[in-house]
């Protein structure tokens, strides 16, 4: 019994330190961004790293998903009826839940590990041992680009992936099902609104920073060797993935009271 509360006792004291460790990372970024100057440059090759070559994943993702969706909504909504109430639905949940969470998904996914992967080369071949000894410090030049890529990035892809779900559903809904268009959309439009909105921006402001943080502390602290660049992008993508399950639970009940229906 002993062994098991040692063990316990071991793994709760790793996780705290790791959050410690990535709350300092997020500190020190703050703090950079605010204090030192900003390397444009890298921002923008980021922001066309992050952003613009994340479109086509989003854009797919979100379109099948607002599909698949509505049509499942559509199959069991019939059988009471509520054809008309599909479109209200499937935009409700694109904005809450299946947008910001898919986007931050499908993000970690190709943007996390490309960025773990990266700094943790970099750390391994000693670059950024380098950079010290010039006389730049690497959250500058590594983690601020990134960080700011990602958090203008990570809102506009939430409003995409949101967008496309939402025309895609009208398609299934009124092209494929026969629900009648105007009354699809007048119910769309009635059910949702600015809070809507809000919240998905929200979520995927917040989703962004767990992405950039995750990851980049996963590059930074990479092992030696090929073994130790291979693991750190898996553990970023696990790690990033699970943690915008785990966070987008508690977003949700606080967001709901922050923008309540009708509110």
């Amino acid at each position: 019994m002993s062994a098991f509360f040692r063990i316990l006792g071991t793994q709760i004291l790793a996780f705290l330190h790791y959050l410690g460790e990535l709350a300092l990372l997020a500190k020190e970024t703050i703090v950079s961004i605010c204090t030192a100057p900003i390397r444009w440059r890298l921002f923008f090759i980021q922001l066309q790293e992050v952003g613009f070559r994340s479109q086509l994943v989003v854009i797919v993702t979100g379109s099948f998903v607002g599909a698949v969706f509505a049509a499942q909504t559509y199959f069991q909504f019939h059988q009471l009826a509520m054809d008309t109430a599909v479109g209200a639905v499937v935009a409700v949940s694109m904005y809450r839940e299946l947008g910001p969470v898919l986007t931050g998904l499908m993000v970690s996914g190709r943007v996390g590990a490309a960025m773990s992967a990266e700094i943790g080369t970099m750390k391994v071949t000693e670059q950024i041992d380098a950079l010290r000894a010039l006389g730049v410090y690497p959250i500058d030049y590594l983690v601020v680009p990134r960080a700011m890529a990602m958090l203008v990035s990570m809102p506009l892809l939430v409003c995409e992936c949101v967008g496309f779900g939402i025309v895609m559903g009208y398609v299934v809904g009124v092209g494929m099902m026969g629900i009648p268009g105007p009354y699809y959309v007048h119910y769309t439009q009635q059910f949702t609104g600015i809070r809507d909105i809000k919240m998905a921006l929200s979520k995927g402001f917040v989703f962004a920073v767990l992405i950039v943080i995750i990851s980049c502390h996963q590059g930074l602290n990479a092992k030696e060797g090929a073994e130790g660049v291979g693991r750190a992008p898996t553990e970023a993508v696990v790690i990033g993935s699970l943690s915008i399950l785990v966070i987008n639970f508690f977003l949700s009940i606080i967001l709901n009271v922050v923008f309540p229906y009708g509110g």
